[in-house]
């Protein structure tokens, strides 16, 4: 692994240990705030950042576990269990997401009394501590640290939405415009995360890269004057920026330099994000073989 692949990795840790942090302080602070100003809607978002900050520091753990060095069990190091905290911060994150539609949904039809001065107070403090999280969070470069990212920009557009439903109470009482800004914000954020989830469940189901055109990278190798086909072309992401690529390459009789060949396969990925290239060469007779027990998938040259 790179210099540069260990200093991306430890930013990752230490901005993920500063998010959880940030977050479970202001959690605590929270919870007395909410007993102090007798909110409710304030208790259940406290809860909903508890739970938070438990996805939060698994996915500060994960990552931390995602730095050690392959092992026989894990040949490939342990860089895959970053999507863990990756897959729970954004499961966490849509529970939570539900949670806050189902009540304000139910707050459309009976708007409840609030204590705005409370509100007021405790929606800066929310925006300052999620802000600060969120600014240390927006270099990061990993899916866990993207989906981290919006958990916290979530949060931070919920305290937003108290600030300015307050202001709007205090000023004209119109309670329901807190149940309304609460919801819009929920569909917004709610969006992006399902993006993101899903491309964390791409690379947990080892999808080839989207970044990553295989059909055209087979039709580039078969133009080879060289090859006569290829199979068993596999692609696949180990943490959704790392890549790892296996060729079979059939080769024509007349070759007599498989290793020239290779170098013209891989001046091809020169360009792209791959940690680990597997190039194997075969002989017409070979694959002949492999195809005969069905285990082949050929793409031919096109002459």
């Amino acid at each position: 692994m790179s210099g540069h692949q260990h200093s991306h990795d430890h930013q990752s840790e230490d901005n993920l240990r500063v998010a959880f942090f940030l977050n479970f302080g202001f959690t605590l602070l929270e919870i007395a705030g909410g007993i102090f100003t007798n909110s409710i809607a304030i208790l259940t978002d406290a809860v909903h950042d508890m739970g938070d900050s438990i996805s939060l520091g698994l996915a500060w753990y994960f990552e931390r576990v995602s730095h050690r060095e392959h092992t026989p069990f894990y040949t490939y190091g342990y860089r895959r269990f970053r999507l863990l905290g990756g897959l729970i911060t954004g499961i966490t994150l849509l529970g939570g997401l539900g949670f806050v539609l189902y009540h304000a949904i139910g707050r459309l039809a009976a708007p409840e009394e609030v204590h705005v001065p409370g509100m007021l107070g405790l929606a800066v403090l929310g925006i300052l501590f999620n802000g600060a999280a969120v600014l240390r969070m927006k270099t990061g470069k990993s899916l866990t640290e993207k989906l981290v990212s919006w958990h916290l920009m979530e949060d931070m557009l919920g305290w937003v939405a108290v600030l300015v439903g307050a202001s709007i109470i205090g000023i004209w009482n119109l309670k329901i415009i807190d149940p309304i800004l609460s919801i819009g914000i929920s569909l917004f954020v709610l969006s992006h995360v399902g993006r993101n989830l899903m491309r964390v469940t791409d690379v947990i189901l080892q999808k080839a890269p989207s970044d990553f055109d295989v059909a055209d990278f087979e039709k580039k190798v078969c133009a080879m004057e060289e090859i006569e086909s290829v199979h068993h072309v596999h692609c696949w992401s180990i943490d959704g920026e790392s890549h790892v690529l296996s060729v079979h390459l059939v080769l024509h009789d007349s070759v007599d330099d498989p290793a020239s060949v290779k170098a013209k396969v891989r001046a091809l990925l020169d360009q792209e994000h791959f940690e680990h290239i597997t190039l194997e060469t075969e002989t017409p007779a070979e694959a002949a073989r492999e195809l005969q027990s069905g285990t082949s998938q050929v793409q031919q040259r096109s002459d």
